[in-house]
């Protein structure tokens, strides 16, 4: 993809983002009145296949199966870390309270009895912390499994969804975690292209050759 087009896909992005902000509490309602219980266990299943750990080794193991692949394993990393780190400040700097904290609306309950341990650990809603994860993976998928990211922008917007389903988090949250994600994976490959930061290491490692 063209350094043009990404440009142009994050900024309709952030318009998007800014566009929902204003009518987030509508959406959240509108969205709560569609809740029925396939949707319920869909989306349910879809939480479970997102938590953190679940994916940073499913990404990790893809990249590691093959030598040829494995100087991204580092850069695949150090983006899950930013992704952690920039969303807790995110949401202790912008204390956005949670759809199901500030609108009349509830959240899903079988929801709220896994990820409870989740909301009191990320208190706030904006951004989405799975938004911003699984986005953030896209651009490092796109150099060296260029099929297999169309299938992880499913799940990225599957995930997505979730949160807005679920009521725990507003459109814009997901869509600026979105944006947010995908900036800090592209800006990562960047710098991996231009230092190899990540294949000097691993050859030093002699993991690859």
């Amino acid at each position: 993809m063209k350094k043009r087009d990404i440009i142009v896909i994050l900024l309709m992005g952030i318009i998007l983002a800014g566009i929902s902000f204003l009518y987030d509490s509508g959406i959240i309602k509108f969205i709560s009145l569609l809740r029925n219980d396939f949707l319920d266990y869909v989306f349910l299943s879809v939480t479970f296949a997102s938590n953190v750990f679940i994916i940073f080794f499913f990404l990790t193991s893809l990249f590691l199966w093959n030598e040829n692949k494995r100087r991204w394993v580092l850069p695949l990393w150090l983006t899950s870390f930013m992704a952690v780190g920039i969303s807790y400040l995110l949401k202790v700097f912008v204390a956005r309270p949670r759809p199901f904290q500030a609108e009349s609306i509830s959240v899903l309950q079988i929801a709220f009895h896994f990820m409870k341990d989740n909301f009191n650990t990320w208190n706030f809603s904006f951004p989405s912390f799975q938004a911003v994860l699984v986005f953030s993976a896209l651009p490092i998928l796109n150099k060296e499994f260029k099929k297999f990211k169309y299938i992880w922008l499913v799940f990225a917007l599957l995930v997505a969804c979730s949160r807005i389903y679920f009521g725990v988090h507003y459109l814009s949250d997901v869509l600026i975690g979105a944006v947010i994600g995908y900036m800090i994976g592209y800006l990562i490959v960047l710098v991996e292209e231009k230092h190899k930061i990540g294949f000097k290491i691993m050859r030093k490692l002699k993991l690859i050759k």
